[in-house]
């Protein structure tokens, strides 16, 4: 379905610097298809490609010109039976998608034929990521559960409840060390494979919930219910900065492709770029809605963002945007 220009312009934040200049004249585009509201956005290695997953049962594969020029296709992923929550591409393979969700399966498609392996978990999936070698998946469930599994047996070889909440989890690039967002505002640090416990990073005054790490393996950040978002050295453990313009909890959090931006959002009426090495806020796009997902394509100064969006009906509207393309 053709993508459709956002009516209104991402406004460059007040006293923005001339790194935002970049941004002041790029629009929004709109992406229709989804029946209800979309949970998660992910764009393939390559950067050619964009998933989406929805609370309609389904995830969708776009193909999306990174410049905008030519018309968009996509197709449908359908065998779930309940919230596709979050997905993940595979990093070694433009053409594997996964997907978790609440009927307590993940799913490994190919974005090609829209077929699927499907590996029977024990709870309802909410959390998906993958080790950076392409080998190792694992998945965070709502009663505090992690599993990891082994992508090419397509079996889970680890399974750990935890006695509090655990949110996004994520792999260093190296993936030797992996991390855990946790309910008690700490980011639990283990090693990989052992999972024997390096530390517990005291992050934040409230919960984590969402984790990213940069491309160029200096750092991850942190988004929690404090409204922050910290900015830690990933080899020495060490939080450097934090990220301020928000007033409600953070939800999703993202580092541009050169590393340079961060995008944030939450129940703010707008999301978030700040420079990292700066810490200022650049830019800023207005969100009508609270915001499940924000994701940067690894190629190109695109962002890809999907929220609590309703229609004129105040029904769910299934609808992402992508932030980044030359105005028409």
């Amino acid at each position: 379905m053709e993508g459709r220009e956002d009516d209104k312009k991402g406004g460059a934040a007040a006293g923005s610097s001339a790194p935002g200049s970049r941004f002041k004249n790029l629009v929004s585009r709109e992406y229709y298809s989804h029946k209800k509201k979309v949970h998660s956005v992910a764009w393939n290695c390559i950067g050619t490609k964009l998933a989406s997953g929805s609370i309609d049962h389904t995830a969708r594969v776009w193909s999306i010109d990174p410049h905008g020029h030519s018309k968009v296709k996509d197709i449908e992923l359908k065998g779930h039976t309940d919230s596709v929550d979050q997905l993940c591409w595979d990093p070694k393979h433009p053409e594997t998608v996964a997907t978790a969700a609440a009927d307590k399966t993940i799913r490994l498609w190919d974005a090609r034929s829209g077929k699927c392996q499907v590996v029977e978990l024990s709870g309802e999936n909410i959390n998906i990521t993958y080790k950076h070698d392409g080998t190792h998946i694992a998945v965070g469930n709502k009663e505090d559960e992690l599993t990891i599994v082994d992508v090419r047996k397509l079996k889970p070889i680890h399974r750990q409840k935890f006695p509090y909440e655990i949110n996004e989890i994520s792999w260093n690039k190296t993936g030797d060390m992996f991390f855990i967002t946790t309910g008690l505002g700490f980011v639990e640090v283990v090693n990989y494979p052992s999972l024997d416990v390096v530390c517990k990073l005291n992050a934040h005054t409230a919960g984590c919930y969402c984790i990213a790490m940069d491309p160029l393996d200096r750092y991850f950040a942190v988004g929690s219910a404090d409204s922050l978002v910290s900015l830690w050295d990933v080899k020495e453990l060490l939080c450097i900065k934090t990220f301020t313009k928000l007033e409600w909890p953070v939800r999703t959090v993202s580092f541009s492709h050169s590393g340079e931006f961060l995008a944030y959002a939450s129940e703010d009426p707008f999301i978030d770029i700040a420079n990292i090495q700066t810490g200022r806020s650049i830019h800023q796009i207005p969100s009508k809605a609270a915001m499940n997902s924000v994701e940067w394509n690894p190629k190109y100064n695109l962002l890809a963002y999907a929220g609590d969006d309703k229609n004129k009906y105040q029904a769910d509207d299934g609808v992402f945007r992508i932030f980044g393309f030359e105005s028409t």
